[in-house]
């Protein structure tokens, strides 16, 4: 399961008093002890330029500062501090807390250019210089620094501050020649002089952290001896724990959660192991915070466990109770009035929603139900449920508070769909009008009745069950962290999903012929982030740095969300009662004939040997995963060609494709689509393509079960590859012309099957089903062979194969089984 963070650190806020006239002075601190700034690394270095300006170094520096800022806070008024930062082009309409520190640094060191990267103002704050401009209308900069450009020219001092007695002392840094450079101490790495050790299926693989950890100044240790901590999956405690964690426990080492690792690395100081314990699950900082800021298996039984709180634009929020009394969306002259907005901007820490509702209750009483809040700490989010009695007025209002947020208007919004984004204003989810799976899909105490119920073949009756479970699509939305149970993300309009597509599509154009680096391409990843969790709100928002997230974060969960939403549309609500078999009914919406596969068919063995023959086992952390057969379904789906269409096709193959239970459904009904886009990585390198393999290894790759639910499903197609086949060892330059032409491509992995086993099936169809064996193509970027075809007719699903993820034996380690292997007395 793979859950990514964000981690947002708690500034604590200083009270400042000042005098009551606007000549006010600013308070001086008192302070019990002047200490020396330590020396960093950076200090030693800037030691030499600082001598050169007649300094000795950076501690003497800082002490001058330390000195200057008291005299100035002593003898010069806020409304001077002011007329300063005019005199010098800043902005002086800032608070009087922040006007001190800005004033003081440009006399002291002058003046601070603009930002590289858009031109904003750098102001400093903690740990560096932050931009405050707008990269553009979505997003905030988000570039630092701790060393930013200053205007080499002479600062302008008003006429009121030659009367000061710190006016000489000004004068002195006025002439830039004679201003020192400001050095900002780097924090140490956290883990420097820890010796971690990893054990389980983490969120991100061990080799991952091992490079994280080693970047940041520590080891990863093979063995808990001599371990600083062990870092474990939340899982390793429900499962009883592996011999590592055992041997950790009885050696006293610590033993905790993933999360320790995040948070370490995001306030870069190593925290407190206790707070992680797995073993005792307390957690200090555990209790009361966000989504992103809690350890993915909490956020993972919030998530799954919480009501959906509105099931589409009919929805009336849970919150405000009145459901209860038979509450109503307001719905006048084709307008329902419920809206869901968002706005995601890192640069200035907002990942917020806001709900808004006009609720028509019994006795026809009206509301205006408005909330607000972070995305993912509901708890906190704020409430407010007005009566009103004139509906005009209360529209009036409900009008003026969405362009309050967004800057748009709500009619024009609702019967256009138009509107403009607005730097730091929210942005709307196009909610559709149905009811999202997470809340019509069969509960838990729905599933045996309707399956018994149900006219169905049982296999395939059970089948329908888990594909109408609410189960499968929350455990989707909280692996791919767009679980927020205030946002129906499973049921927004088709307008609003093709607004994410554009989005992505456009990112990955301008990505390609993008030439910008070092900060400037950040920010333009930071863009694109920022704009990608506005449109699809995520509880835990990380900035986007790669191909491969975008791949992973990106393109394929905004294809898992749209085959959600097409599961919300034909699974409906089955909230009801179960007893007029739905299950059937949504079988026959399917529009798709599947029947079950007896263990003695011929085709039933057939699938068993490819699949044992090219399988590789799962290893995670010191466990192997292999997989068993649970049952076999022969698949006639109307939305793609027949076997009698695609036999006539040339250089017909059976392929593995691999599959989230989520998607299931879109499948069956409507066939596989395209890829969204092209990117250099497994899966999407061919571009707009369905991609396949012949390796049931790459397709166990994305069913993405976990060590709780290693249950999952596989789909085997024949894919005609058409006259002409091109094979490729590494991503290809132009998929374009491929898309165009509709020719077949095959790329090649390190891994391929052995020809000599392979056979035809039926109908002239190869199944190349052979032993996995290492291949001619050792450098190859894919691990197995894929096959890509453009044309949606060129592939028909032919089996589904449920499959169970099942633990091979455990190795043990060399100490461990010493000790075992010691005879007794």
């Amino acid at each position: 399961m793979v859950l990514l963070f964000f981690f947002v650190k708690v500034h604590e806020k200083r009270s400042h008093s000042h005098a009551s006239d606007e000549e006010k002075k600013v308070t001086t601190r008192k302070h019990k002890a002047e200490a020396a700034p330590k020396k960093s690394k950076i200090a030693n270095e800037g030691e030499d330029n600082d001598k050169v300006n007649g300094r000795s170094s950076v501690a003497d520096v800082a002490a001058e500062f330390e000195k200057f800022c008291r005299e100035t806070r002593e003898h010069l008024s806020i409304k001077q501090m002011r007329e300063i930062l005019e005199a010098n082009a800043r902005d002086a309409s800032i608070a009087d807390e922040a006007v001190v520190p800005r004033c003081q640094d440009i006399l002291f060191y002058g003046p601070v250019g603009d930002c590289p990267v858009c031109g904003g103002t750098l102001e400093f704050s903690g740990d560096g210089y932050h931009c405050q401009g707008a990269y553009s209308e979505w997003s905030s900069c988000v570039y630092s620094t701790r060393s930013p450009p200053r205007r080499e020219e002479p600062i302008n001092i008003p006429e009121s501050i030659g009367k000061t007695p710190v006016y000489d002392l000004i004068e002195k840094h006025r002439d830039p020649k004679s201003r020192p450079k400001r050095e900002i101490a780097v924090a140490d790495k956290p883990f420097v002089g820890m010796m971690i050790a990893l054990s389980g299926r983490l969120s991100r693989t061990h080799q991952y952290w091992k490079k994280k950890i080693e970047k940041y100044g520590g080891k990863v240790a093979n063995s808990v001896i001599g371990a600083t901590c062990l870092v474990v999956s939340p899982s390793e405690r429900d499962r009883g724990g592996s011999s590592k964690v055992a041997e950790a426990v009885e050696r006293g080492i610590p033993v905790v959660r993933e999360a320790w690792l995040t948070d370490s690395i995001k306030e870069n100081q190593a925290e407190t192991l206790d707070a992680y314990d797995i073993a005792s699950d307390i957690a200090v900082e555990g209790k009361g915070l966000a989504l992103d800021q809690q350890d993915s298996s909490v956020v993972a039984l919030e998530t799954l466990t919480a009501e959906l709180k509105v099931f589409g634009k009919r929805g009336v929020h849970i919150d405000s109770k009145l459901q209860n009394e038979g509450g109503k969306i307001l719905e006048k002259d084709g307008i329902l009035y419920n809206c869901a907005l968002t706005v995601c901007d890192q640069g200035r820490n907002l990942n917020d929603f806001c709900i808004m509702q006009l609720i028509v209750a019994r006795g026809n009483r009206l509301y205006l139900y408005y909330r607000k809040g972070k995305i993912g700490d509901s708890p906190r989010a704020d409430d407010k449920l007005e009566e009103w009695e004139n509906v005009n007025d209360a529209i009036r209002e409900f009008a003026k508070l969405f362009e309050e947020l967004t800057a748009g208007q709500f009619e024009l919004w609702e019967r256009e769909k138009k509107i403009h984004k607005k730097n730091m204003k929210f942005f709307p989810i196009d909610i559709d009008d149905g009811v999202e799976v997470r809340y019509g899909g069969l509960g838990l105490r729905q599933l045996g009745v309707a399956a018994a119920h149900s006219k169905l073949d049982p296999k395939v009756a059970n089948l329908m069950k888990v594909l109408c479970s609410q189960e499968i699509y929350r455990y989707a939305l909280v692996e791919m962290g767009y679980d927020s149970p205030e946002i129906p993300i499973g049921m927004v309009t088709d307008l609003h999903l093709r607004r994410c597509e554009e989005t992505l599509k456009e990112f990955v154009e301008k990505l390609k012929s993008s030439t910008v680096t070092g900060n400037k391409a950040d920010a333009f990843w930071a863009d694109f982030t920022q704009r990608w969790f506005t449109l699809i709100p995520t509880t835990r928002p990380f900035p986007f740095k790669d191909y491969e997230e975008l791949a992973d974060q990106g393109a394929s969960s905004y294809e898992a969300i749209r085959d959600i939403n097409t599961a919300s549309r034909l699974i409906g609500d089955m909230s009801g009662s179960t007893l007029d078999d739905p299950l059937f009914e949504r079988y026959v919406k399917l529009n798709c004939s599947i029947s079950p596969l007896e263990k003695e068919e011929d085709d039933y063995k057939m699938i068993v040997k490819y699949l044992d023959k090219t399988y590789d086992p799962v290893r995670i952390g010191d466990v192997s995963y292999g997989v068993s057969v649970e049952n076999i379904f022969a698949v006639e789906a109307s939305a793609c060609p027949s076997l009698d269409d695609i036999k006539k096709l040339p250089n017909k193959v059976l392929l593995w494709c691999g599959t989230r239970s989520s998607n299931l459904l879109r499948h069956l009904q409507m066939g596989f689509l395209p890829s969204t886009c092209s990117l250099p990585v497994p899966g999407y390198m061919f571009g707009r393509a369905i991609v396949c393999s012949d390796a049931a290894a790459e397709a166990t790759r994305y069913g993405f079960t976990a060590v709780d639910r290693p249950e999952g499903f596989l789909v085997l197609a024949v894919a005609a590859l058409g006259e002409e086949i091109q094979e490729f060892s590494s991503p290809p330059e132009d998929t374009i012309s491929l898309e165009e032409k509709g020719i077949g491509a095959k790329g090649l992995g390190k891994k391929k099957t052995d020809e000599s086993e392979h056979f035809v099936w039926k109908d002239d169809i190869k199944v190349p089903c052979g032993k996995l064996i290492p291949s001619e193509h050792k450098e190859s970027p894919l691990e197995y062979n894929e096959y890509a075809v453009y044309d949606p007719q060129q592939v028909s699903i032919r089996f589904l194969v449920a499959v169970k993820y099942e633990e091979q034996d455990v190795e043990y380690e060399a100490a461990e089984l010493e000790i075992e292997q010691q005879p007794e007395g």
